[in-house]
């Protein structure tokens, strides 16, 4: 019987099982059409004892997956497998509501399973990269499994370069640009190669050590988001008050300059003291955060507009600022204030619209 697990990090356990030698394998969308629930990219980590994390589809085709997965750890050769409607198995599978999707499979190389396609070391390495928030691709040959790592570059391509070298590199680029993995097909519309942005976690970083953040941090942990509470006054920002929660207590401008700000980090300020939330508005509104949010009534956020247009800030800056911060649910007390601020962080980073499920066509 399959094991679920715990929610863990698909590449995180495929490091740990192949560093035990157990065989395992990866599976991942390498394209999707019509309703398939899981994009492109989407990874899941299956072992030969039967554990499993991670999802290709939300459940409708991952029995079919985990079964041939068992397959490429016995043989160690890649599999490329297609499911839809359109197969005679669709009902089999799941899919019956017309989406389709293509998995590749690729067992993992470990020292009694020598035949894998994958190996340990450019697991480590995307994982260390990861950990250091630089943006790395896994470039995979669909039909051999060798896999190249590929780097973000401000270098060009020459013009006319259609080697391979050149065509993955200037696609590379693209995929950067965009945030989003794609395949690359030959001029019969033949898959070659998947190139594959690991995903960087969502980070967010939380401006004041009070009740609403106890409540916000592991909520959005429980939803992917790697937390960070800041706040210069120790006697608050406590292991006792937020276990399990990387915790800085130097002053929020200065941790920020520390960490990094990039394009996947949301900084919410909770403070209600302009003299931490302020530095914090300035240094964040400079930066490329993809969300920035702060706590406070309209009279407040007002005041605060106007010290940032006093500090030089003009209003497309400003209108990066969400403030009062979160959906207006009509949230009394702090689960349900830490909630609708959660909410507005994954609409804004889904660039989804602010409204009702049953508004959308």
């Amino acid at each position: 019987m399959t094991k679920l697990s715990s929610t863990r990090d698909p590449l995180d356990l495929l490091i740990e099982w192949a560093r035990a030698d157990l065989p395992c394998a990866l599976a991942t969308v390498t394209s999707t059409w019509g309703s398939s629930p899981r994009p492109a990219g989407s990874m899941m980590a299956v072992s030969a004892n039967g554990r499993i994390e991670g999802s290709v589809s939300g459940g409708c085709v991952e029995g079919a997956v985990i079964e041939e997965a068992r397959t490429v750890m016995e043989t160690g050769h890649p599999a490329a497998l297609s499911y839809g409607v359109s197969s005679d198995d669709a009902w089999a599978v799941g899919l019956a509501c017309g989406g389709l999707l293509d998995v590749h499979v690729a067992a993992v190389r470990t020292p009694s399973h020598p035949q894998g396609t994958l190996g340990l070391d450019v697991l480590e390495t995307v994982a260390s990269k990861r950990r250091a928030r630089v943006p790395v691709i896994v470039a995979t040959e669909l039909a051999t499994g060798r896999t190249e790592l590929l780097y973000r570059t401000t270098d060009t391509a020459p013009d006319g370069d259609d080697t391979l070298a050149g065509r993955l590199h200037a696609r590379a680029q693209e995929v950067f640009e965009t945030g989003r993995s794609l395949r690359l097909e030959d001029e019969n519309g033949q898959a070659q190669w998947f190139l594959h942005l690991i995903p960087m976690p969502p980070r967010l970083l939380i401006v004041g050590a009070v009740h609403i953040a106890q409540v916000l941090a592991p909520m959005a942990q429980t939803t992917g988001f790697s937390v960070t509470v800041i706040d210069p006054r120790s006697q608050l920002a406590t292991a006792e008050r937020f276990p399990g929660i990387t915790l800085e207590t130097d002053w929020p401008d200065e941790t920020l300059e520390r960490l990094g700000v990039d394009n996947q980090t949301a900084i919410v300020t909770l403070t209600h003291d302009a003299k931490l939330d302020d530095p914090t508005l300035q240094y964040a509104l400079n930066s490329d955060a993809f969300y920035i949010g702060a706590l406070g009534s309209r009279k407040t956020q007002a005041s605060r507009v106007e010290r940032l247009r006093e500090t030089g800030f003009v209003d497309h800056q400003i209108a990066r600022l969400h403030g009062p911060v979160g959906l207006a649910i009509g949230a009394v007390g702090a689960a349900e204030i830490a909630l609708s601020i959660l909410a507005e962080i994954v609409a804004v980073r889904h660039n989804r619209p602010l409204g009702r499920l049953s508004g959308w066509t």
